[in-house]
C-alpha cells in the first residue's frame, strides 16, 4: 500500500466516523436515549470477550443485571478483579467471573476454551467484543497482523472451538446466540485476500477497517453453515456506533482532542454503545433469526460486498487454514 493509499484509507475511516457521530447527535436531539427493557435471562450463560472496560464491560454488566451467569474473557489481569467486583456489586449477581484469554494467542484461546469446558456448564450467548483499534504495526504471538489477528482471527477461532457447546445449549425456540461486534468502519474496508496481513505499506486505518469487514463476512457465512445443519444457534453482527472509550488512544491527535472536549455530547457512552450487543443477545424479536447487521437495535444493510457468497467462502477457507480449523463448507453447503 502506497503512502497516498494509506492517507486515503485514513480519510475514509474518519469520514465514516464523522457521519456516524452526526447521525448519533441527530438521534439524541430528536429522541434522546431510553434503556430498552429485556426479559430476565435466569439460568443462561454468556461469555463476553474484552469485558473489563468500555463496551465489553457495559455489555457484561447489563447481561449480569438480567440474571445471566457472565464469564468475562480478557487478558488484562490488572483490571479484572475491580471489573468483576463492580459488576457484582451493581447487579447483585454473584455469577460473574473471569477467565484469562489473550486473543493475540491461539494457544491462549485454546486454553480458555478448555478451562471453560471443564466447568461443565452450558453456553447460551457468545459476545465477540474485544479488539484493538488503529494500533501501530505489530504482530500477534502467531505472527498475524495485530488487527486481523486479534479482532478477527482470534474470534474466528474462539467461536469455532465453542460451537459444539453452543449447539448443545441451544434448543428450538430458545437458540444459543453468537453476537459479533463490528463497526461502521467496515463500510470503507477492503478485503485483500492476497495480503490479509497488510504486509505492504502499512496503514492502521486500512488494517482496522479490513478486520471489521472480515467479521461481517465471517458472521454471514457462519449463519449459513448453522442454518444448513439445523443448529439451534444464530449469528448476528452488532454495530455499537461511535462510543467514548479508550480505544481512541491511537487515533489522530485532533480526533483525541475532539473526543476529550466534546465526547460526552457527541459520542455514545459505553452503556449506550452496548445496547445493540445486549439486544442481539437477548431480544425475543431475534429468536431463530441470524445473518443480521444491527445498528441502534435495528436491522440495516452492511456493505454490499459482505453478501458476496464466494468472498465469504474464500475468507472462511483461508481463516481455517490459518487457525487449523477444519473447513466443512463443501460438506454442508
Amino acid at each position: 500500500m502506497s503512502l497516498l493509499s494509506a492517507a486515503r484509507a485514513a480519510l475514509r475511516v474518519y469520514a465514516v466516523g464523522a457521519a456516524v457521530v452526526v447521525a448519533q447527535l441527530l438521534r439524541r436531539c430528536l429522541r434522546g436515549f431510553a434503556e430498552p427493557v429485556f426479559p430476565r435471562q435466569l439460568e443462561r450463560v454468556a461469555i463476553v470477550t474484552g469485558g473489563t472496560d468500555g463496551i465489553g464491560y457495559a455489555t457484561a454488566k447489563h447481561l449480569a443485571k438480567l440474571g445471566m451467569h457472565v464469564i468475562i474473557g480478557g487478558n488484562n489481569k490488572g483490571k479484572v478483579e475491580e471489573a468483576v467486583r463492580k459488576i457484582k456489586e451493581e447487579t447483585l449477581n454473584d455469577k460473574v467471573e473471569f477467565l484469562y484469554c489473550d486473543l493475540a494467542s491461539m494457544r491462549s484461546i485454546q486454553q480458555f476454551v478448555q478451562r471453560f469446558k471443564m466447568k461443565k456448564i452450558p453456553l447460551h450467548v457468545l459476545v465477540n467484543n474485544a479488539g484493538v483499534m488503529m494500533v501501530p504495526q505489530g504482530t500477534t504471538e502467531d505472527g498475524f497482523e495485530e488487527h486481523f489477528g486479534v479482532n478477527y482471527l482470534g474470534h474466528f477461532l474462539l467461536t469455532n472451538l465453542l460451537l459444539d457447546t453452543l449447539r448443545e445449549s441451544g434448543a428450538p425456540g430458545c437458540s444459543a446466540r453468537v453476537v459479533t461486534v463490528s463497526s461502521a468502519t467496515h463500510y470503507v474496508g477492503e478485503l485483500n485476500l492476497d495480503d490479509l496481513q497488510s504486509s505492504g505499506s502499512y496503514s492502521a486505518h486500512a488494517a482496522y477497517a479490513q478486520s471489521k469487514l472480515a467479521l461481517v463476512l465471517f458472521t454471514y457465512h457462519l449463519q449459513a453453515l448453522l442454518e444448513a445443519t439445523g443448529s439451534p444457534v444464530t449469528a448476528n453482527v452488532a454495530d455499537p456506533g461511535v462510543v467514548d472509550t479508550d480505544l481512541y488512544r491511537h487515533v489522530f491527535w485532533g480526533t483525541r482532542l475532539i473526543k476529550k472536549l466534546f465526547g460526552w455530547y457527541l459520542f455514545k457512552t459505553p452503556d449506550e454503545g452496548a445496547w445493540t450487543s445486549v439486544y442481539a443477545a437477548v431480544t425475543p424479536a431475534l429468536e431463530g433469526r441470524g445473518g443480521c447487521y444491527l445498528y441502534n437495535e435495528k436491522e440495516t444493510k452492511s456493505l454490499a460486498v459482505t453478501y458476496d457468497l464466494k468472498l465469504q467462502r474464500q475468507l472462511w477457507a483461508r481463516s481455517c487454514q490459518m487457525t487449523g480449523i477444519t473447513d466443512v463448507t463443501q460438506e454442508v453447503l
